[in-house]
């Protein structure tokens, strides 16, 4: 039985049992019933939830270096789930940075319970961690100085692309390079931040990053006036909310999707970050791909 179910049946069988001017008084659930993640987030009474700083409009820092964002929302909702399957006792959220480089190490040690990024799902990283159903489906392509004459990943011969060390698309264009197209000079960056400067100076031709984040760098910074994407997509990559390998942990997350697909929230979260203003005044205008709202509707999501 689902958390929430669980606990509105137990609380229901209590009050009966009692006079009508009793109280009732609902036992938590003791310890040793709980096990793994659910456990430790019980006993310590936090939940650690790793963010990104800039992967707009996923998982990014507002000015007060407070976490927002898509993911962020949907990992809020977990939270409440599994407050509800450790006996309704309130939880606090410890937010923790990382980076495409160690956030699945992250996971993996134990130092987040949540990633709630935008991270690619796919089997290497099954293998290490699990993940929630799909969030949104990206794909790699390719940004670009306008006037620069580079307009598709053909026009990369004997030049430099630059990725950001850790992800799908720095190991895609590795691939293009030890493949296709030898001459091509394959860069890694720490960051978004550095990847853009090294494009800005130069030092790089072309930035390689999933285009919904090309996007959101774009749209967040008021660049589109000075760099464009350009490229078919390159990949496919479907994001997911990464956590460790953990029965019970996997059947909140999947509760909580089925909470907000049946509600509509799912959608409206959705719509918070995509179609409508982000708190900076941009506006990415990307309403739900075909993919997303099928993958959305098995969940339970209602069509329009």
């Amino acid at each position: 039985m689902a958390p929430r179910r669980w606990l509105a049946a137990l609380c229901a069988a209590t009050a009966l049992a009692l006079p009508a001017d009793g109280l009732a008084q609902v036992d938590e659930p003791p310890v040793q019933a709980l096990s793994g993640t659910l456990k430790r987030i019980r006993e310590a009474g936090v939940v650690r939830i790793g963010y990104r700083e800039s992967a707009v409009p996923f998982s990014y820092a507002r000015a007060n270096g407070e976490p927002w964002g898509y993911s962020i929302d949907l990992c809020r909702a977990i939270v409440e789930d599994v407050s509800e399957a450790v006996g309704g006792r309130p939880l606090r959220i410890e937010y923790r940075q990382v980076t495409p480089a160690d956030r699945i190490d992250q996971v993996v040690d134990g130092r987040i319970d949540l990633e709630c990024g935008s991270t690619t799902i796919n089997a290497e990283r099954r293998e290490r961690v699990a993940f929630s159903p799909v969030i949104y489906v990206a794909g790699t392509r390719l940004l670009v100085k306008r006037g620069s004459g580079v307009r598709s990943l053909r026009d990369l011969g004997g030049k430099a692309v630059v990725s950001v060390a850790g992800t799908t698309n720095a190991r895609a264009m590795a691939a293009v390079a030890a493949g296709r197209m030898p001459t091509l000079r394959v860069l890694e960056a720490a960051s978004y931040d550095q990847a853009l400067a090294m494009v800005e100076s130069g030092a790089a031709d072309a930035l390689a990053a999933d285009d919904v984040l090309i996007v959101g760098l774009l749209d967040e910074r008021r660049l589109r006036g000075k760099y464009a994407m350009v490229g078919e997509a390159l990949t496919r990559e479907p994001y997911g909310i990464a956590f460790a390998r953990d029965a019970a942990m996997d059947s909140v997350v999947r509760t909580t999707f089925e909470r907000l697909g049946t509600s509509r929230e799912l959608r409206l979260v959705y719509n918070r970050w995509f179609v409508r203003k982000l708190p900076s005044g941009a506006q990415l205008n990307l309403p739900m791909g075909v993919e997303l709202e099928r993958a959305f509707q098995v969940l339970g999501l209602p069509t329009e």
